[in-house]
């Protein structure tokens, strides 16, 4: 149980599998087209994602992993930011739209500021209920808060595009990883016509590697 993707539990063969299904922004393509690399990487003893990502993390050490390997600094640097991004940037309470500066002050007292602190704290039905009432914040909005911190966890979701997700009714990352790409798109493209959440476009296969993502996340959250 945890905020992020366990990456000790994504072995090399099973990001493999991943990769060939997985719907890649232009920059990262590269991973798919060279699918094989990934044997390479295992030949140098490294079991999971979090054994590459410490590999990679600090960039004297890719670079000499790249030499040990063959591998170009290019390749290994767009892999360590694809495994970087599995682990999502807590989102600000305060920063939700609808948070009442109550809330977040009551928050912000007891050291809860963002998304990862308040997860710990909400994750069981029992838990939920007991911090609400600690806290003097009502269970209605407590739900909402657990609810937009469980969208927070997945890749690319921050504050306002979490906030449109619970809006349109996809407000738990179970709901996410069950959704018909197709539809979470046209739902999602409407929603934001009539109410101007944000003025980016967000295409088709954005929705697909959203699905896709929030497929990797354990629902540990208890509704």
């Amino acid at each position: 149980m945890g905020y992020d993707i366990d990456l000790y539990k994504i072995s090399i063969d099973g990001y493999k599998k991943i990769l060939q299904t997985t719907h890649l922004i232009p920059n990262w393509k590269v991973l798919k087209e060279n699918i094989d690399y990934l044997n390479t990487i295992k030949k140098h003893g490294i079991c999971n994602l979090k054994e590459l990502q410490q590999r990679l993390k600090k960039k004297d050490h890719l670079l000499d992993f790249s030499r040990q390997s063959g591998l170009s600094e290019q390749y290994l640097n767009v892999l360590r930011r694809m495994i970087n991004g599995y682990l999502r940037k807590p989102n600000r309470i305060k920063d939700f739209p609808e948070t009442s500066a109550d809330v977040v002050l009551k928050l912000e007292k007891i050291g809860i500021k963002h998304t990862r602190h308040l997860f710990d704290k909400i994750v069981t039905l029992d838990g939920r209920a007991l911090f609400s009432k600690q806290v003097n914040i009502s269970d209605e909005e407590i739900l909402r808060l657990t609810k937009l911190t469980d969208l927070s966890r997945i890749r690319w979701v921050n504050h306002t595009f979490a906030y449109v997700l619970y809006e349109a009714g996809f407000d738990t990352v179970k709901k996410v990883a069950n959704a018909n790409p197709n539809q979470l798109y046209k739902k999602i493209t409407a929603l934001n016509a009539e109410r101007k959440f944000y003025p980016a476009h967000i295409g088709l296969n954005d929705m697909k590697m959203l699905v896709e993502c929030a497929e990797m996340l354990p629902p540990d959250i208890e509704y």
